[in-house]
This record gives C-alpha cells, structure tokens and sequence, in this order.
C-alpha cells in the first residue's frame, strides 16, 4: 500500500517511533515533544461509554475532517489546542504514516479540565427521561407538557463529569461544576459553551441539519487561559437530525451514533463491556450516516 492510501480501518494504531500515552475510547496520544502531542482518532466506536469490538469503516477520517472544519468556522469564539505542526514535522516511518494519513491532528499540550460541557437544544436521551422523572433536565426547570424531541425553549448547560475508558460519565450540577473548577471558569465555560452551540446549530440548519445537542471539552494553556480541546461537533459527539424528517413526540432519525445506540437497545446486553459484535449492515449504514452528515456540512 503507497504511504498516500488510507487504510479501509484502524482500529489500533501501531506507532512506535513516538512514546503512546494513553488510548481513549476512540483516540490514541502520542507524545511528540514538551508542549505538543499527536492524536489519532481510529475507528474505534463507544456507546453507552463502552468501546464495541468493530471498527466503523474511515470513521476517524470523517470525524477529522469535521471537528477540524468547525475549529476552524468558530475560531474567533474561543481558542482551539491545534498547531501548526504536520506529520513531516515527526520522525515517523512510511508505514506510520500510512496509518495516521487524514486521521491525525498535531495539538499544542493543555491542561485538560474534569468536567464535559454539554448544551442541549432538544429534549431526548437522558435529558427526556430525566424530565420525564422530574420535570427539569439535571436540575433545570422546564415547561410543562413538552414532548420527546421538543426545542426546548433556549438552549441549556447541562455539565457532566470525563469518565474513564469503560465508565459512565455522570451529569452533575452547575454548583457541582463550580465546586470542581471554581466559579469564575465555570461560567466562562458555560457562556462560551451555549456561544459555539448557537452559532454552530445556526451554521447547521441553514444547511438542514438539527444539531440537537453536543458536549465540548475545554483545557487551560500554560497562561491559565480557556482554551477549547478534543473534538467539536462531530457525528460522535453530537446528536444531529435531519430537519426535513424532524417532528416533536419521536425519536427523529440521526446522523449520528444513535442509529448505533438503537440497535443495541434491542439486544439482550448489560451495556458493560465487552460490547457484541455489530453485523455489516449495521456499520456499514452506520459509516454511511457520518459520511453524509459531513459532506452536508461542509459543502
């Protein structure tokens, strides 16, 4: 295979002329010097915060191109942890770079914060069962008689703790948030959070894509200043709809990892791992969906 290919999956890099340092739920790290680190993200898929056995065919391709599509679309929002270093800038061989070709991102260092950022604009997922308990979403109250699916009236904060690899990340509450970080980068975060959503979601709809809702991982520079990290509103990250199939009271069809999350709440499983086996069909209309959502987005 020429070093220009991109391999059909990776599922596991096998880098060894850099130091690994750690393997996520879908990225591999690697250390490149003092203040920048490479990170892949393989086509590895997580649901339910458990890593399934098969990969989804260019998964990590798709989602490169689209987190880094949206850091550069939203730059002037926030700062974002990419250099401006490439792969030829690193003593990789031909076949690593085989393995990494359209898939990695050279990222300055940060301090990464133990908190996930969450925005909703719609009520589904834990959002919906957790009004549906309690008539508010992680301790916010909402209207009454809101449906599955509903906009909500503005979008919502909802913050949540960075579980480990084969943990459930926990919703917690804005005060909890503050406790953890301190109130003053609580709230940067907070604003700068529901900043990006509405721009993104109105990027988005102009092009018939819903973003329902997305998380944003944040880190501080060496400077002690806020800065935006990990991925951005990608298909792994964020529910989108399509808005011509959108109607309140189901569960709109997605273009997103919740046609996975759909299937498997059919199967007899724990939501532990190991995770089962996904049939063809299932991820091959899975990677059709992340394919699609991005060549909507980015035309």
């Amino acid at each position: 295979m020429a070093s220009t290919d991109t391999p059909a999956t990776v599922f596991e890099t096998q880098i060894t002329s850099l130091p690994l340092i750690a393997r996520g739920k879908v990225r591999d790290i690697y250390a490149v010097d003092a203040q920048h680190m490479l990170i892949v993200t393989t086509d590895r898929l997580s649901a339910f915060d458990v890593i399934m056995p098969d990969p989804i065919p260019q998964k990590g391709v798709i989602l490169t191109q689209v987190a880094n599509f949206w850091f550069a679309l939203l730059s002037d929002v926030i700062p974002n942890h990419l250099s401006d270093k490439t792969l030829d800038d690193l003593p990789l061989t031909a076949a690593e770079k085989t393995q990494l070709h359209g898939r990695s991102i050279i990222v300055k260092r940060m301090k990464a914060l133990p908190v996930e950022a969450i925005v909703r604009g719609y009520l589904i997922g834990s959002g919906w069962k957790d009004y549906q308990q309690t008539g508010a979403v992680c301790g916010i109250s909402l209207p009454a008689g809101l449906q599955m699916a509903d906009r909500l009236p503005a979008p919502i904060f909802t913050p949540s703790t960075k579980a480990d690899v084969g943990t459930h990340d926990i919703n917690i509450s804005f005060a909890e948030m503050q406790d953890k970080i301190g109130t003053e980068l609580a709230e940067q975060i907070r604003s700068v959070s529901l900043e990006l959503y509405n721009r993104a979601a109105a990027y988005a709809l102009q092009r018939g894509i819903i973003i329902a809702d997305t998380k944003f991982e944040f880190g501080l520079d060496a400077d002690g200043k806020l800065v935006l990290i990990d991925e951005i509103l990608t298909p792994d990250s964020s529910r989108f709809w399509p808005a011509d199939q959108y109607q309140p009271g189901i569960s709109p069809p997605s273009f997103d990892k919740q046609f996975v999350r759909d299937y498997l709440e059919t199967l007899d499983w724990g939501k532990t791992a190991p995770g089962p086996e996904l049939p063809t069909a299932i991820r091959e209309k899975t990677a059709a969906k992340y394919r699609e959502v991005a060549d909507l987005l980015m035309k």
